[in-house]
């Protein structure tokens, strides 16, 4: 993770690397429509970024379900840092602003072929496999306490 700082979306600049990440990653290669991708929680989210050399080259969102609840989403990291660490510290970085902000439990629905990282970080599966937006999925959550 050479150089990579993981931080809060803090400008305009941030906002447009996160969203051309999003496309790159969710539409271009994964064939999510970009109606899709880009959605309604995206305003009231809390956006991470992972930034090399002043490129966002990770990141991910979470939204504020309840008092209680949060919702960890639009994971990506760039195809040339992917393996790095830079997902993990993405998600290390979310949950600690979850913590911060007095989540109790985190659920997300992870890409079939992510769930073997989310099992890594602590985040059990509930239910079966379901698809969205074209993509096998499994819904999966994390006491934070």
């Amino acid at each position: 993770m050479d150089g990579v700082v993981v931080r809060l979306s803090a400008s305009e600049e941030d906002a447009a690397g996160l969203r051309a990440l999003r496309l790159e990653v969710f539409v271009g290669e994964q064939g999510v429509p970009a109606d899709e991708e880009l959605d309604r929680y995206d305003a009231a989210a809390v956006h991470a970024v992972a930034v090399q050399s002043g490129v966002v080259v990770g990141t991910g969102r979470l939204v504020l379900v309840s008092a209680l609840e949060a919702r960890v989403g639009r994971m990506a990291v760039k195809a040339t840092v992917r393996r790095q660490g830079v997902g993990a510290a993405l998600l290390c970085f979310l949950e600690a602003e979850a913590r911060s902000r007095g989540i109790a439990r985190i659920v997300l629905h992870a890409q079939a072929h992510a769930r073997t990282f989310y099992d890594k970080h602590g985040y059990a599966a509930e239910g079966g496999p379901f698809t969205e937006a074209g993509i096998e999925h499994v819904s999966m959550s994390k006491s934070l306490r």
